[in-house]
């Protein structure tokens, strides 16, 4: 469920109208619902009642400052894979007890960074990284919190480019050397081993991948516990998908996942962490953007739009689907048309659907994309020259821009002449 719903044939963000919004910051532009977001979160929150845990956002989805304030006001802890995700969350006011650093390659200064000013924990990808982890403590005369991430070689039946826990992807270490490499972090006086991490992919619509991977994480945590480690905590990472599209193949509910969590881990008394990002994230936020030309062309209809795959990059990189719909409803009983639906960089690639049957448009229509909270905004770029767009942030019947659109002299003058020039 998300609150992007329409009244009276037109589309609201919550309590605003979104041409109202469109009005006043111009297109293309995101927009987020926070009671979406809260929504989502305790969704989560709920789902784990009874056992001891903590949801952590994967902000990598989408990480605005003022979608962290939000979530950290409702709970939610942090999971950052890079020190500017790390310096975004401790601005956004969230405590380093709260912060989980994840991520393959954490750089020392990274490390620094967050030895620093406080984390929860290093999920440690690697004994290289492990040994400079230690190394960093020292020098800072800390103990660094870790666990250990392990690749327990389960197959996500995700995209490949969103897999991470088979045998071939480059995160964590094999499962089959976890008590090798844990003997070996329990040496280190530089670091202190508080449990496991893992995490398989991202948007996954089945459960058992998880109960594969998760069966083998409590086998992993009683060898532990044998060998003389005290395991008091399991990442688990996050990856449950959300609905792309309105057919009737959902996911499985975060109830759902919560009640598989108690059957393969809640006899081991660890507290639980999930990293969730695109559930909580993805259907909280829409692109919308404005139809510049409906062009004919030689066996179909062009919808050329003035958003673009640098501001979605998506339909591009995974060829994912996005429901498309208007923001003004069409009247009921018209004929719908089928549209190759298209953004104006130079690039066959910048298409978001081919063969897309919906209302019928014309130019200065605006069009909304559904589901497009996670992995949009954070993911766009200045491609072509063109300027980021902004994102709004809609509580109630307010709206505010939490990013602007940066100006053409803006954007040009980051860029610095050499006196040779």
């Amino acid at each position: 469920m998300d609150h992007f719903l329409y009244r009276d044939g037109a589309l609201f963000a919550e309590d605003v109208p979104v041409a109202e919004i469109a009005a006043e910051v111009g297109t293309p532009f995101y927009c987020y619902s926070t009671a979406t977001f809260e929504r989502h979160f305790r969704l989560f929150d709920e789902a784990l009642e009874g056992m001891d845990h903590l949801v952590c956002y994967a902000m990598k989805a989408a990480s605005n400052q003022a979608i962290l304030k939000t979530l950290a006001a409702v709970g939610a802890g942090m999971d950052v894979v890079s020190g500017g995700e790390y310096a975004r969350a401790k601005a956004a006011g969230v405590p380093g007890d709260r912060i989980v650093f994840s991520g393959v390659g954490k750089t020392r200064d990274e490390i620094e960074m967050a030895l620093s000013g406080g984390i929860r924990q290093f999920n440690v990808e690697s004994e290289p990284e492990m040994a400079v982890i230690n190394e960093v403590a020292l020098v800072l005369g800390v103990v660094a919190p870790i666990t250990v991430r392990v690749n327990p070689d389960v197959d996500a039946k995700t995209h490949a480019k969103i897999a991470t826990g088979k045998s071939e992807n480059k995160f964590g270490i094999p499962i089959s050397r976890a008590r090798e490499v844990y003997a070996h972090a329990a040496s280190l006086k530089g670091l202190k081993v508080i449990g496991i991490d893992v995490h398989i992919g991202s948007q996954l619509t089945q459960l058992e991948p998880f109960r594969l991977a998760y069966e083998k994480v409590a086998q992993l945590t009683e060898d532990l516990r044998s060998d003389g480690h005290e395991i008091s905590r399991l990442d688990l990472g996050g990856g449950l998908g959300i609905p792309y599209t309105r057919s009737n193949d959902a996911p499985p509910l975060p109830t759902e996942y919560g009640a598989m969590v108690r059957e393969t881990l809640g006899h081991l008394g660890c507290e639980i962490e999930i990293e969730p990002g695109r559930l909580i994230a993805g259907n909280a936020g829409i692109m919308v953007s404005k139809v510049i030309y409906v062009k004919e062309g030689e066996d179909r209809e062009f919808m050329i739009i003035d958003g673009a795959m640098n501001d979605l990059i998506r339909p591009a990189m995974y060829e994912a689907h996005h429901d498309i719909i208007p923001v003004v409803e069409a009247s009921p009983g018209v004929e719908k048309q089928r549209y190759d639906i298209v953004g104006p960089v130079c690039e066959s690639g910048d298409t978001f659907a081919k063969e897309r049957v919906m209302e019928p448009v014309q130019a200065g229509d605006l069009i909304a994309f559904r589901s497009a909270g996670a992995y949009g905004a954070v993911m766009s770029s200045e491609y072509n020259s063109r300027p980021l767009i902004p994102e709004v942030l809609v509580k109630g019947d307010q709206f505010a821009v939490i990013r602007r659109r940066p100006t053409l002299d803006e954007m040009i003058n980051r860029d610095t002449i050499p006196e040779w020039l």
